[in-house]
């Protein structure tokens, strides 16, 4: 089944018409600017599409949720951009809001409660993962049988929210071809962008940590590595091209190869 072209839903529109979506699909700022994360965001709503799910967008009504700026130090402009998505929330009767981003998931779930925000908060893996185990999402495990991958734990959805289950889950689903990195869950090193790093310029230092952990996902031989962070995707792929290994190593969403195994 190939999906050629996909409406997606305005939440906007849907109120102007008396409508409610199930769920507030959030982009983030990765997935609506960045070129390469814009490409997990298209197949994430294929999967939507295929999996005929009630979803919307904010569309141009969508702002940061202020983790770069909480993260900076930047405590006031944080609190701005959150009190009013939480008003936006509230406008719209939002009760259950997928993300893409661990970032975006983490403020969302973690720290908005403490500004009065009463919404479910739910990973696009963890729902992923759901999906494929009730049955409404059926993968081939040998669509790519023939891949070699390696996961890398993002540090927003593994230590801080325990997110280590779900993305192996589905990646078994997948291949039965997965290789794990020396260190990975709770002991996975970080990729060198989270807490406002990718905004600033690197530190002294014998090695910048997106090589160290590069090297680490390079020496498992490894074909695919598969991330589900837009700063660890940009981080990694920077670290795959500084190794000149861009031509054999590829580093993709696993949203990306749910879609070459659906071939949607």
């Amino acid at each position: 089944m190939e999906i050629r072209k996909v409406e997606v839903p305005v939440m906007a529109d849907l109120h102007a018409r008396g409508k409610q979506a199930e769920f507030l699909f959030w982009v983030g700022c990765a997935g609506a600017f960045d070129d390469r994360y814009q490409k997990v965001t298209k197949d994430f709503v294929k999967i939507l599409a295929f999996l005929n799910v009630s979803y919307a967008v904010l569309g141009k009504e969508e702002s940061c949720t202020g983790d770069p700026a909480r993260r900076a130090g930047n405590e006031m402009l944080y609190q701005m951009q959150a009190f009013q998505n939480i008003a936006l929330f509230k406008k719209y009767d939002i009760r259950k809001v997928l993300t893409i981003c661990p970032h975006c998931y983490n403020i969302f779930k973690n720290e908005y409660p403490d500004l009065g925000a009463g919404f479910e908060v739910i990973n696009y893996l963890q729902f992923l993962d759901h999906m494929i185990l009730s049955g409404q999402l059926i993968l081939d495990p040998q669509a790519l049988s023939n891949v070699s991958v390696t996961y890398h734990d993002p540090c927003y959805l593994g230590r801080a929210n325990d997110i280590y289950f779900e993305p192996r889950s589905i990646l078994k689903k997948l291949t039965t071809n997965i290789v794990e990195m020396k260190r990975n869950r709770s002991f996975a090193l970080c990729c060198g962008a989270g807490g406002a790093q990718m905004f600033k310029e690197a530190e002294k230092g014998d090695k910048e940590v997106f090589i160290e952990r590069t090297e680490e996902a390079l020496q498992t031989g490894a074909k695919v590595i598969a991330t589900a962070c837009p700063f660890c995707m940009t981080m990694l792929t920077d670290g795959i091209k500084y190794k000149n290994r861009e031509e054999d190593v590829k580093n993709l969403d696993i949203a990306e190869l749910i879609v070459q195994s659906l071939n949607i």
